[in-house]
């Protein structure tokens, strides 16, 4: 029951907590929304590494051969590139983003797919450690944010009222705490496979890093707005090593 409540928690706190924030950024025009956006995808690359390479799989690799994580690592991130191409894992943060011709409804469909996948990394997590699950729902969060702008931004173009959108993405938001709450009853069941799940967390983060909003951020020359992105991204990595030394020192 404790890590059923920890689990719900951290969901409420990294997805909806994500829709949130992404939310109030609809109080601000469209010059300062797409001068924050980058900086967001630039703080998320940071944490999204940092917890999938210093946190996820040096846990997974403490209990499990490196050839088995790896492989579930490998396994995972081929399936998030299908789960692309189905529309049903995708980011967008930008207004020339391919996704901005895609249905409103299909958005939405896939958003709420990604936020179960995003509940079930957390559950995972927590039933793993808390710590884990704390830095595990931190780069759920940070990427969230610039996700759900995108979000904001096709409904928003679709003709939806802001009222509508931000009541949608809550909705879509909610499917999280869904996938939180059958992750921790699974793997109560089945607590074999709870490695194999970080693994393929942390592909996920991996995936999502890499190979949609790294792509991003090379968008225009380079000028300063560069060092401005390590920066940030360094500063989501050190964001992820000192949460993961606060806590351990708890």
């Amino acid at each position: 029951m404790r890590s059923l409540a920890w689990a719900v928690g951290l969901t409420l706190l990294g997805s909806l907590g994500g829709v949130l924030v992404a939310s109030a950024f609809l109080l601000f025009n469209d010059r300062i929304r797409l001068q924050v956006v980058p900086w967001l995808v630039s703080y998320a690359v940071g944490t999204l590494l940092g917890v999938a390479l210093l946190v996820l799989l040096p846990e997974a690799l403490s209990k499990l051969p490196a050839r088995t994580v790896l492989s579930a690592l490998l396994a995972g991130i081929m399936l998030f590139f299908l789960l692309e191409k189905l529309v049903l894992w995708r980011h967008c943060h930008t207004h020339d983003c391919e996704a901005h011709g895609i249905a409103a409804p299909l958005v939405l469909i896939g958003d709420a797919f990604h936020n179960f996948l995003d509940g079930v990394v957390i559950g995972t997590a927590v039933q793993t450690s808390v710590p884990l699950g704390i830095s595990t729902a931190l780069a759920v969060a940070t990427h969230e944010i610039p996700q759900e702008l995108g979000d904001f931004a096709i409904l928003l173009n679709a003709g939806y009222s802001r009222r509508r959108a931000l009541v949608l993405n809550i909705l879509s938001g909610a499917s999280a705490v869904l996938g939180a709450v059958l992750a921790v009853i699974a793997l109560d069941w089945m607590p074999q496979i709870n490695t194999y799940v970080l693994s393929v967390a942390a592909a996920s983060f991996l995936y999502v890093a890499m190979a949609d909003l790294i792509p991003d951020l090379h968008r225009g020359r380079i000028d300063a707005r560069t060092l401005r992105q390590m920066v940030l991204a360094a500063a989501g990595i050190f964001t992820v090593v000192a949460l993961n030394t606060f806590i351990g020192e708890r």
